[in-house]
């Protein structure tokens, strides 16, 4: 660039030429002044990008962090699931086997309550045939024993 500004250039027409001026000392500071707030800026950037970097970094660590609990979290939901549901069906077939010994109980009480019942019945009709032999037992007493014997009947009277 310096060459450039010490070359002549063409301003205009062309035959009037300009030459740069040397710089004057104001107008250098000025330039340094201004290299020295750019830099200032480019550093202020740089110092933003790191504390951005840092502040990106630290989130993707907690984020991970917090996937990994949540991750920790679900596994041991999943688990505390499936025991449940292995104790779930442990207690079901357990009530199963007990809800089918009750079954087998019952048929056998019924058929045990059916049995009684017709042994009942069938005592019923021996007793009731055993009474009805009874009663012709005493009648043909009463006719063949006590018939023969007039005493006898008042006898009976007293003793009934």
């Amino acid at each position: 660039m310096a060459q450039r500004n010490s070359r002549a250039s063409v301003v205009g027409d062309e035959d009037a030429l300009s030459f740069p001026s040397p710089l004057a000392p104001d107008k250098g500071a000025t330039a340094l002044d201004l290299v020295n707030q750019a830099a200032d800026v480019f550093r202020g950037m740089e110092k933003h990008a790191r504390e951005t970097e840092v502040r990106a970094q630290s989130l993707c660590t907690n984020a991970l962090e917090g996937l990994r609990l949540a991750e920790m979290r679900a596994e041991a939901a999943e688990r505390a699931q499936r025991e449940l549901i292995v104790t779930a069906e442990r207690k079901l077939q357990h009530a199963c086997r007990a809800l089918e010994q009750a079954r087998s109980c019952i048929e056998a009480q019924k058929d045990k309550l059916t049995a009684a019942e017709f042994r009942a019945e069938v005592a019923e009709a021996e007793a009731r045939q055993a009474k009805e032999a009874l009663a012709l037992v005493e009648e043909a007493i009463r006719r063949r024993l006590l018939c023969a014997n007039p005493d006898a009947d008042g006898r009976l009277a007293a003793v009934a």
